[in-house]
């Protein structure tokens, strides 16, 4: 189906990557309707500020708008506080959780994802998850109230969240199951440098520990370990990672696994649909595999060729082999990442040293460069991005970077 057919498109999801694909639709020259559906009745908005410049107090709302100019010029259909319930492929619908549905001739799935919860934890006052502008909201309340906040999980979004109830004043315990914060991300050497950093502005940080269940009736006053003992808290914190939210999606016919799955332009297993963004596996052909990117950046590169292979076809979609970026902040520390680094990997550290304020660690694997992390080395680490692209080796990295 060409641009000239393609008269109605829904987007179903009002994230970072849906909006961005909506306007990419209207650059591209679609002059139909598109009508967005969110889960959500907040209008599209920023999420990484949610755990630093939010929660902290230092931003309030109408900084956090993805479009400072406003949604009018767009010519969309909002639907906002209104989720998909399921999918009718061949009769292209989209049942909506109000009882009623909608026709598209092009469909975008930017669903992105849930917070994985806890067993037992879901429902429990005093408990809280961060993904959301309302999940923020919610956790900022409940620190102003005081008391002690602990996180459980010390990846990215926990200790983001423990480094700005720190800052807040607040006593702050993060719980982490493995023997390093941030080991899948950083591996365990840099994974250290970070928590004692956390540990310097006065963050209790406890790994190889676990969490056994919660205490007090109704809402909780603390949580049982699983080294027998006991920690008494006002917050808790569950930051062990999220799930695509793709369960609407059951018995569709599209083909999902942990993510829609997608070439490497977007489309998926059925003509005139396109996923993007946390709830999509893009095909990789530099790892020859699919891969699912819950990335900013990588929502925003996926947006551009998935509206041109919606609207355009295969023959103009040029496909995608997306690098990971992310960036941290945390305290001091301006924390940002290439690649797919993992525990294990190989490490040279050029431009300073692990123990100053600014390095660039290049990591490497069966000796091929597979990521790089920096502190406050941005233009070092575009050069290593640039080199994982053309698929390098730890070498050729070291004697390009220096």
């Amino acid at each position: 189906m060409g641009i000239e057919k393609m008269e109605r498109i829904v987007v179903v999801g009002s994230s970072l990557a849906g909006l961005r694909t909506i306007e990419a639709l209207r650059r591209r020259g679609h002059e139909g309707e598109i009508v967005a559906l969110s889960a959500e009745s907040d209008w599209p908005y920023d999420r990484p500020p949610l755990s630093k410049q939010f929660l902290k107090g230092d931003w309030e709302i109408d900084k956090l708008s993805l479009r400072r100019q406003g949604f009018d010029d767009l010519g969309v259909e909002w639907r906002l506080g209104v989720s998909a319930h399921s999918l009718d492929l061949a009769g292209r619908r989209v049942a909506l959780s109000t009882g009623d549905s909608v026709e598209y001739d092009g469909l975008v799935l930017a669903t992105g994802a849930s917070p994985r919860m806890i067993p037992g934890m879901a429902d429990r006052e005093g408990v809280h998850v961060l993904r959301s502008l309302e999940d923020a909201r919610g956790l900022r309340a409940a620190l102003d109230q005081g008391g002690r906040l602990v996180v459980i999980g010390a990846g990215f979004i926990g200790m983001e969240v423990a480094a700005s109830a720190r800052e807040r004043g607040l006593e702050v315990v993060v719980i982490e199951a493995m023997e390093a914060p941030l080991l899948r991300g950083l591996g365990r050497r840099l994974g250290e440098l970070v928590g004692q950093r956390h540990r310097d502005h006065g963050v209790d940080l406890r790994c190889g520990v676990g969490v056994q269940g919660l205490l007090g009736e109704g809402a909780v006053s603390g949580l049982s370990l699983s080294d027998g003992s006991t920690l008494e808290a006002q917050n808790v914190l569950v930051g062990i990672g999220v799930v695509p939210e793709v369960a609407w999606l059951e018995g569709s016919g599209l083909e999902v696994d942990n993510g829609i799955l997608c070439d490497a332009t977007g489309a998926t297993s059925t003509e005139g649909v396109v996923a993007v963004g946390d709830c999509a596996r893009w095909f990789s052909p530099r790892r020859g595999e699919a891969v699912r990117h819950e990335h900013w950046t990588s929502a925003v590169e996926q947006s551009e060729v998935a509206a041109t292979r919606l609207l355009c076809g295969a023959a103009e979609a040029k496909p995608l082999d997306s690098v990971a970026y992310v960036w941290s902040d945390q305290f001091e520390m301006r924390l940002a990442l290439v690649g797919e680094p993992a525990a294990g990997d190989t490490m040279h550290v050029s431009h300073g040293a692990l123990n100053e304020d600014r390095f660039l660690a290049l990591l490497g694997r069966q000796s091929r460069l597979v990521g790089a992390v920096s502190m406050k080395r941005p233009r070092p680490l575009n050069v290593a991005r640039g080199l994982l692209e053309k698929g390098a080796s730890l070498d050729e990295a070291i004697e390009a970077v220096g």
